[in-house]
């Protein structure tokens, strides 16, 4: 049975592990520190917010907090790994046994238990952007000649739009009048289409990742028992990266909290980059109006930048009219000015870009020294160009992600049919490996796989059912 645990008075300082007061500088002392409650701690680029958060969770450990208490979570899966690994070092190797993870790996982990009361089996499929978009292909594929008559969106831009209504709580029609808007003529199909789309999943046996968060907070909001479960089980929140999350994960994080306030949220609305997938600033320039209890701690020594930089970076965001006012300063000794380069188009800057580098190797800069930083991937095509023509040698860090690359989501394709005989999905992928095998063929593999799966179980039933008579009140196998 779940109970409630209370922050204990701290130990002495002779008992802790840690020496929080020699390895913090005061702001952070103070965050860490915080009494029970809700926090808002606002930490500036390079102000050693994963610091702060991972000193906050070993001060909690430290001070009687059982580890099952606590939910910290991240905005990547390789951050929680981090911070645990941290407060493991930090506490010499003790065991953590707290919940961490990105809000769709806990979401994942919840869902496992509580399935059925969303529609769902427990043995559920995670569907990526590409599984959705193919069933969703599927989708459009069923309904009237007219979609493929009217210039019907494409399943990659049905997609995108489905998710910004879940991650935003609005409706598919306000997101298609602000968004996209040349498709309002058609908007009836989408809300019909939309609908198909969520019986096609759950008929499946697959969610998608907007599915995760949806499904979390429904369970929250719409069932008290499972709600009441886990705000006991979570008697401390932690969220990093504050300023990232969406409507619906705000939603999810009022829900958990809602009944003890021990929630800690750390971020830097100067930082937010993610609204155009339905993160919203909001929710941390709104925090203390939603939480009007909340204390405020400011981290403002950075500790990445030299004062010529974050001098650029303060005049910069200076400008944002809504904002919440910080002092950023440098701990770094003074180096050389940054520099900005105008340049007329992507082909003059990949020139510049190779020309300097090939200066700054010859003022004695080794290569490997160097690294060339762009926005979105397709930027560094140009580059490459340049650098190969100038034969400098280099390489490239980002890319496709492992379980997103065609053959290995062939092979998981297998082991996801065997799993579960009735997706669709992995059925279809398996289908069009074949050849000669196109969308029309593979519709029709389909229905008639379908069929006979549902023949064969009828047949299994009935075998079993037969086998059971006159068994004279035996054991069932």
């Amino acid at each position: 049975m779940s109970r409630e645990y209370v922050l204990q008075p701290a130990p002495s300082a002779a008992s802790l592990k840690i020496n929080y007061r020699g390895e913090l500088n005061e702001q952070q002392y103070a965050a860490v520190s915080a009494p029970p409650g809700v926090s808002l701690v606002l930490a500036g680029a390079g102000a050693g917010k994963t610091r702060t958060l991972t000193y906050r969770v070993a001060w909690l450990l430290e001070h009687g907090v059982p580890g099952d208490r606590i939910l910290l979570l991240t905005f990547t899966n390789k951050a929680s790994r981090e911070m645990m690994d941290r407060v493991t070092h930090l506490l010499q190797g003790e065991s953590l046994n707290l919940w961490g993870g990105t809000f769709h790996s806990v979401a994942n982990r919840i869902l496992r238990q509580h399935a059925e009361l969303l529609g769902y089996k427990q043995g559920f499929t995670i569907a990526d952007r590409e599984d959705a978009s193919d069933l969703l292909s599927a989708c459009v594929a069923d309904m009237d000649e007219k979609t493929r008559e009217m210039r019907f969106p494409q399943a990659d831009a049905l997609v995108g739009m489905f998710s910004i209504a879940a991650n935003t709580g609005q409706s598919l029609e306000h997101v298609v009048a602000a968004r996209y808007p040349a498709f309002l003529r058609c908007l009836d199909d989408l809300i019909e289409l939309q609908e198909a789309y969520r019986k096609r999943k759950i008929q499946a046996g697959l969610m998608d990742f907007d599915d995760l968060l949806v499904g979390w907070r429904d369970l929250m909001r719409d069932h008290e028992a499972i709600r009441e479960i886990y705000q006991r089980r979570f008697q401390w929140v932690l969220v990093d990266e504050y300023q990232d999350t969406n409507h619906l994960q705000g939603e999810i994080i009022d829900l958990l909290t809602a009944q003890h306030g021990n929630l800690m949220v750390v971020g830097d609305d100067a930082q937010s980059i993610y609204s155009w997938r339905g993160a919203n600033f909001a929710n941390i320039l709104d925090f203390n109006t939603r939480h009007p209890e909340a204390a405020v701690y400011r981290v403002e020594t950075n500790y990445r930048s030299t004062p010529e930089i974050l001098e650029v970076a303060n005049a910069v965001i200076v400008g944002n009219r809504k904002q919440f006012p910080k002092a950023l300063k440098a701990s770094r000794s003074s180096s050389s000015r940054p520099v900005l380069v105008d340049c007329e188009d992507t082909a003059q800057q990949a020139r510049f870009i190779g020309q300097r580098v090939l200066e700054l190797r010859d003022e004695g800069v080794p290569l490997e020294e160097m690294c060339i930083l762009y926005r979105s991937h397709f930027h560094a095509v140009q580059l490459q160009m340049e650098l190969t023509r100038r034969n400098i040698p280099f390489w490239i860090t980002s890319g496709i992600r492992f379980f997103e690359q065609a053959h290995i989501k062939d092979l998981t394709a297998y082991a996801k049919l065997v799993n579960q005989p009735g997706d669709e999905l992995a059925f279809k992928r398996l289908v069009r490996l074949l050849p000669g095998v196109g969308g029309k063929t593979t519709a029709k593999l389909w229905q008639s796989y379908t069929a006979e799966l549902s023949t064969h179980s009828a047949r299994f039933v009935t075998a079993a059912l037969s086998d059971n008579d006159g068994g004279g009140g035996g054991e069932e196998p």
